[in-house]
This record gives C-alpha cells, sequence and structure tokens, in this order.
C-alpha cells in the first residue's frame, strides 16, 4: 500500500512539474520589458535599438505564452545611420528601453535614441492593429517612464543614479522644462551605493502609494533591483533592495486578474541575449517583496510555455497568400530596408534579394533579414538558389553579432564555391572554401546556449538531407557593439557590381540541434 502511495505521489508530482512554467520564461532576446494588462490581456514593449520595424509588441492572455502582434513603428528615423548608407550604422543605437502604459482608451509606448538626440511617443487606441500617430521631440530621455497621474498630469521619470521628474505636455511634444526636478538625488544607496549604475525607473501606483523601479550594480556585485515607495508622486521617497539574485533585474511589476503580483525582469544570459524572468510578489507591510527567501524561483505557479514557435519566432516558406503580409511580424530587417530590392512576389514561393550596391563585408550589407535565436538550443536552415548571381556576389545564411559566422554561396571569376566565415576574433577568417556546381543549395546553423556554451556550427548540404560540417565552430559572445543576442540574418550583398540576385525558397527554424 505504502509503494503504490508513493509511486502515486511520485505521478503527481511529475505531472504538476511538467505544466508548471520554468523561468526563464522566454529564452531569448526580450530586453528592457514593459507590461500592462487590459483585461485579461497582457501587453509587452521591448527593445530591438538599430532592428526596422522596432518597437516590437506581444500578447499573452497567461504571461507566459506570448505573441508577436504588432511594432510601434516601421522605421524609427530616416537618417544615414538607421539607413545604413554613407559608411554609417546603428548598431547597438536606435531605440532603446521603451515605456508601456494604457491610459482613457489610449495604447502609449514610448522609447528614445541617443544617436537621434530623442524621445519618440507612439499612440493608438489599436494597439494590435493600429494605426499608430509618432510624437517626438529633444532631448533624447534615457530610460524613462510615463505615468499618468489621478490628477490628470502627465510624468515622465528617468535617469541615472540622479533620478529626475518633469510634467509631460498634453500633446506630448515634450516636457515641461519649469517642472523638472530631481526626485531622488542617488538611487544606488539601498543596494549599497557608489554603484556607477541606477537607470531603468518604472513607476506604478498601488492602493494609493508610489512605487518606483530601478536597477542598480553595486561595484564588484551583480544587478540589482531597487524600490523606492512615497505617498506622493513628487516625495519623499524612501528606498530599499529588492531582489539580488542571478543579476534577474530591470523591469516593473504586474497584477493578474485573480489578484497575484509577479515582477517582470530580465537576466544576461551570453550571446543568446538578455532574457525574461517572473518573479513571484508578496505584500508586506506596504512593499512588494520579490522571490522567496530573495531568491528568484527556478519554477513558477503559471501555466507552462508552448514554446517559442510560432509566437516569437517561426519558420517561412515565403509562401503568401491573397492579403497576407509580405513578411510576418517574427522578422526584423538589419537597419531601415531599401525595399526597391527585396520581395515576395517576383518569384512565387521565394524571398528575392537583390543587391543594390557594392558593400565590403556583411556587417554592411544591407536588406539582412533577421530573427531571434532561442535556447537552450536551435538551428536555422535555409534552402537558396543562385542563379541570379553576379561575380563577386556573396549569399547565404549569417549568425549576426559584432563577432558574427556565416556560410553561403561566393561568386568568383563566374565560378560559385561555398565559404565559410568565422568572426570569432572580431576579425573574419575564411576557414572553408568549397566549390559548388549545383544551383541549389542548403546551409544551416545550430546554436547551443546551454550552460553558456555560446557555441555555434554551421553546414552545408545538396539535398537537404545529408549534412556537412563547414569550417571551425563559432564562439559566440554578446558584445556592446551590437547589444543584442544572436540573430539568424539572410543575406545578399554585391562586392564588384549591383544588381544580382538569390532566391531563398524557405527558413526553418527548430529548437533542437543534432
Amino acid at each position: 500500500m505504502k509503494i503504490k502511495f508513493v509511486i502515486l505521489f511520485f505521478v503527481m508530482l511529475t505531472s504538476a512539474s511538467l505544466n508548471a512554467q520554468h523561468n526563464p520564461v522566454i529564452f531569448a532576446d526580450v530586453p528592457d520589458m514593459a507590461m500592462i494588462r487590459v483585461g485579461d490581456t497582457y501587453y509587452m514593449s521591448s527593445t530591438t535599438m538599430h532592428m526596422s520595424p522596432g518597437v516590437p509588441i506581444m500578447k499573452s492572455k497567461d504571461l507566459i505564452n506570448w505573441t508577436l502582434v504588432n511594432y510601434a513603428y516601421d522605421i524609427l528615423e530616416d537618417d544615414d545611420q538607421m539607413n545604413l548608407v554613407n559608411g554609417k550604422n546603428s548598431y547597438g543605437k536606435g531605440s532603446w528601453a521603451s515605456c508601456i502604459r494604457y491610459h482613457n482608451g489610449m495604447y502609449y509606448v514610448s522609447t528614445f535614441a541617443g544617436n537621434t538626440g530623442k524621445t519618440y511617443i507612439y499612440t493608438t487606441k489599436d494597439i494590435e492593429k493600429g494605426p499608430w500617430k509618432a510624437h517626438s521631440f529633444r532631448p533624447s530621455i534615457h530610460d524613462h517612464t510615463i505615468f499618468f497621474d489621478d490628477d490628470g498630469k502627465i510624468y515622465m521619470i528617468w535617469g541615472n543614479i540622479k533620478i529626475n521628474i518633469a510634467e509631460l505636455k498634453e500633446d506630448l511634444s515634450g516636457i515641461k522644462p519649469e517642472t523638472q526636478r530631481v526626485l531622488i538625488e542617488d538611487v544606488t544607496v539601498p543596494s549599497g551605493g557608489n554603484s556607477g549604475l541606477g537607470e531603468g525607473s518604472q513607476l506604478f501606483k498601488v492602493n494609493d502609494k508610489y512605487y518606483l523601479f530601478n536597477i542598480t550594480w553595486p561595484r564588484g556585485g551583480m544587478r540589482t533591483v531597487v524600490i523606492h515607495r512615497a505617498d506622493h508622486i513628487g516625495g519623499p521617497y524612501e528606498g530599499r533592495l529588492a531582489l539580488q539574485d542571478l543579476g534577474v533585474a530591470q523591469g516593473g511589476m504586474i497584477d493578474t486578474p485573480d489578484g497575484r503580483w509577479f515582477a517582470y525582469l530580465f537576466r544576461d544570459f551570453g550571446s543568446v541575449g538578455r532574457i525574461p524572468y517572473l518573479v513571484p510578489i508578496k505584500w508586506e507591510d506596504g512593499w512588494p517583496v520579490l522571490g522567496i527567501n530573495g531568491k528568484v524561483l527556478e519554477t513558477l505557479d503559471l501555466p507552462a510555455s508552448k514554446g517559442l514557435i510560432p509566437g516569437i519566432v517561426n519558420s517561412d516558406e515565403f509562401s503568401r497568400k491573397k492579403g497576407e503580409p509580405d513578411l510576418p511580424l517574427v522578422w526584423q530587417w538589419n537597419h531601415n530596408p531599401d525595399n526597391r530590392f527585396w520581395s515576395v512576389t517576383q518569384r512565387k514561393g521565394y524571398l528575392r534579394l537583390t543587391t543594390g550596391r557594392v558593400d565590403t563585408d556583411v556587417l554592411s550589407a544591407r536588406n539582412m533579414l533577421t530573427q531571434r535565436t532561442i535556447g537552450h538550443v536551435c538551428s536555422g536552415e535555409i534552402c537558396m538558389e543562385t542563379a541570379g548571381m553576379k561575380n563577386g556576389d556573396f549569399s547565404g545564411l549569417c549568425l549576426l553579432q559584432s563577432n558574427y559566422g556565416l556560410v553561403g554561396v561566393k561568386m568568383v571569376d563566374d565560378t560559385k564555391y561555398v565559404y565559410m566565415i568565422n568572426a570569432s576574433s572580431r576579425e573574419p577568417v575564411e576557414q572553408a572554401i568549397i566549390l559548388l556546381t549545383a544551383k541549389k543549395v542548403y546551409f544551416k546553423a545550430e546554436c547551443d546556449f546551454r550552460e553558456l556554451k555560446d557555441e555555434a556550427r554551421f553546414f552545408y548540404s545538396l539535398d537537404g538531407k545529408k549534412w556537412n560540417v563547414v569550417g571551425e565552430p563559432l564562439k559566440m559572445r554578446y558584445l556592446l557593439t551590437h547589444f543584442m543576442g544572436y540573430r539568424f540574418g539572410l543575406f545578399n550583398y554585391a562586392t564588384i557590381t549591383s544588381g544580382g540576385y538569390a532566391d531563398f525558397d524557405y527558413f526553418r527554424i527548430n529548437n533542437k540541434i543534432n
């Protein structure tokens, strides 16, 4: 009888574990999250910097399973940096941490960009379908939060160590300079002070009290959550260290329809990027207490994830039915695209990338189409046809970051070769040059992020079944020069003359590797 009971208990425990959600809730690069709940629906915005379209909007019914539903803008600015022209780029720049709010039937999504010197606020009544109205003003207000107070005033709170507050003009055309003042002199003090970092403001009001979330980084320590509390928006504020575990920090808090509370935060996790965590909140003496005994939980009392495919990333056969968009929302361009030189209609069932200029390397190549990589492991596979390529053209599959890796076809003196380039040490090294006689070729990249292994391998095939390893493993590193996790990228660029094209039959992503 005891044996049967133990077996039954084990089965129940195993079943509960399988049906529970584990942190991280999204094993992909979704940093600087901001979140709202409208009724029983959650919306989240995030950072994608130099990518276009930008400021992704994700939707969920359970805080775990998220789907991309929109972007706040198609292009941030039409300038040389964002267009990747005249030797300029916006790697690691573009739009940074966003804020998302809902007030009186209107959605507000704001961001800022140091390279343009502007703050941007996008508004819409329909966050999933738009249209968006864009507002912008100077200066660029770093890591700000928008807050709608009960008296009708709109505030913006921001800063690094010294936290500022100002009223926002009613037409969203800027702050009221005469209202700007220091709200908190040194936000880092509750975490030990002398940190050199205190930013990421997000403000909330619960039970007539104001709660301000910030990140600090005590010297010699880890990224830390600090919360300040006040009875009035203007202060005075008292602060305390709220969470210091695994470096999980920066974000805010959200409640569920049944009254539970969670902090949404992210963790730096090597080359896959900055990955979202949820941390349960318990209220004690009017303070939100994060985690259990100061620790981030591995298992959450929330529904299990159904996976990031197709909500965050997805395969694409490039076949479009009438009325469908040319590109699903999982795709983003590396910088603003030149829409004259790509198409999913010129050849039915294919993505055609045509070269519009001459470039020197893949990082300067325009019209690279990208998706996130995902953990713990993933692979991206393409099939491409090369009949339209010209001498000097280079086309294929890239793992995009400063230390990039790629495999593709290069046409040299009317002859095509499979090339693998490995930039593990920042300098690109040609590690394989293989004669190619077929017009169709298959490429694959496999990423292993388990326990921060951060290694990728590249393959080619002539039939899509038998795969050949090409080159050495890519040692992936998350570098601030790009400030984002590795992405799969489909590219085609010219080194001699423009006008050649490559046809991509499909892109297929998988959460398994061999």
